[in-house]
């Protein structure tokens, strides 16, 4: 992977205000792979029943999602994102996502996706589909 498309990757994420207001960290990025990472803050992120909202843990999905795509360098974006929840986190969790690239092809790539927290629970998987506009990405 180009380091200025790393470093250019690892900027706009700093600047997104949506990974800002999560709290939204970039651990690792490589080839086709994003590791990310919040603390999940039941004051802000709880749903109607006290419990982690998905649109909270799908948030750090679509942003390994979003990081791991864009390492060639150009733009992708998502046509399919498919998760399966499989617990809630506990308050004050620290999260984290992988995403992984499994295939790709000149106009779509997919990812396998997993959430967990630090005491190795598996939280969620996913399964995404990227289609590929191969634009350079704008923040180069």
């Amino acid at each position: 992977m180009d380091d200025a498309i790393k470093a250019a990757i690892a900027d706009a994420v700093t600047r997104e205000p949506f990974a800002r207001s999560f709290g939204i960290e970039l651990l690792l990025l490589e080839d086709g792979f994003s590791r990310v990472e919040m603390t999940y803050d039941p004051a802000r992120q709880n749903n109607i029943y006290g419990r982690a909202h998905g649109g909270a843990v799908f948030g750090l999905i679509d942003e390994a999602f979003e990081t791991a795509a864009q390492t060639d360098g150009t733009v992708a974006v998502a046509m399919n994102v498919n998760v399966t929840y499989i617990a809630s986190p506990e308050p004050g969790a620290r999260l984290w996502a992988e995403a992984r690239r499994m295939a790709q092809t000149k106009r779509t790539a997919t990812y396998d996706i997993r959430v967990g927290d630090a005491n190795g629970r598996l939280i969620a998987v996913c399964q995404a589909l990227a289609f590929r506009t191969g634009k350079p990405i704008p923040f180069l």
